[in-house]
């Protein structure tokens, strides 16, 4: 028996196969043990569902064929022989290939990746656990896979922020840029910037949450060595035995120091966003400080200008 469907997959006519040897001709090498052996069991009155197998077609090229192999009855009951169902799955099969490439090269890209990613299931606890992870925290992934997240690497005082973050990401609402220190093997504090995203399975259905972290230790160091330096330089500022004052881009009076508040009588809070020319400048100077200030604005300094205050 071979129909028309058969004759078109594999290209060899109805007249070309008939009553020659199906395994022998028609299987390649490396498949004709176990077709014969779905074939025999069928002729032994056992059915095999959705066995899969490739067959080739005339021109060379691999068909890929799922076959349900059926016992074929005569009116007598007896046994004479094998019905083949096939369909060709040669496209899906494709697609499989594919899907599979794709997840390899995305399990790649995110094992290497030069960012701590982590993944958690609907539990919360730890099913994805990249390089940088591992290298940041100090933790090899074969530690923490498939222990909580929250509860065993998350400092106690940031354990509720975090659970809320991702679960609100496990109930569809992602999270940008949210800050909190994870604790190294060693117990480093590591400050990381993360991005929770909600993880679906192919239907659709929240299967966890993926965290994309930074690590900006480095930058929160610099930012807190910054805000020294600026609290040094406002105590300086104002306890410095000269007046300094500062102003913005309108004229407006922004700096007003401790010596500034004592020489002219003016406490800070009565300047502070008040224009300094027009009203604490006498009219035969206001021409002149105000050049000198335009100027400063303009990125030009001016030094030993006298004036009346």
């Amino acid at each position: 028996e071979w129909n028309q469907k058969a004759a078109e997959i594999t290209g060899f006519g109805k007249d070309e196969v008939m009553g020659r040897d199906l395994v022998q001709e028609f299987i390649s090498a490396e498949f004709k043990e176990s077709v014969d052996a779905v074939l025999n069991n069928a002729l032994l009155g056992e059915n095999t569902a959705n066995f899969e197998f490739p067959l080739y077609t005339k021109d060379g090229r691999a068909v890929e064929v799922l076959l349900n192999a059926t016992p074929r009855i005569d009116s007598y009951g007896k046994l004479v022989g094998v019905v083949g169902v096939g369909q060709d799955i040669t496209e899906k099969k494709q697609a499989e290939f594919e899907l599979t490439r794709v997840a390899d090269d995305l399990r790649k890209l995110i094992d290497t990746a030069n960012a701590p990613i982590f993944g958690i299931d609907p539990n919360g606890r730890v099913n994805e656990w990249n390089q940088k992870a591992a290298e940041i925290t100090g933790r090899p992934k074969d530690e923490v896979m498939g222990h909580d997240l929250v509860a065993e690497f998350i400092s106690p005082e940031f354990r509720d922020s975090v659970k809320f973050v991702l679960d609100n990401a496990l109930n569809g609402v992602e999270t940008a840029n949210f800050e909190f220190p994870l604790y190294t093997k060693e117990g480093l504090r590591v400050e990381v910037l993360l991005n929770a995203t909600t993880r679906r399975d192919a239907s659709g259905n929240v299967s966890g949450v993926v965290g994309v972290g930074q690590d900006i230790t480095e930058r929160k160091v610099a930012e807190k060595q910054s805000e020294t330096i600026a609290n040094d330089l406002t105590k300086l500022i104002d306890t410095a035995n000269a007046p300094i004052f500062g102003i913005d881009t309108e004229g407006l009076v922004n700096e007003w120091n401790q010596k500034a508040a004592e020489i002219t009588g003016f406490g800070k809070d009565e300047v502070m966003g008040r224009d300094l020319v027009q009203e604490f400048i006498s009219a035969e100077f206001k021409e002149s400080v105000d050049a000198v200030l335009d100027n400063a604005l303009k990125g030009h300094n001016t030094a030993n200008f006298e004036f009346p205050l």
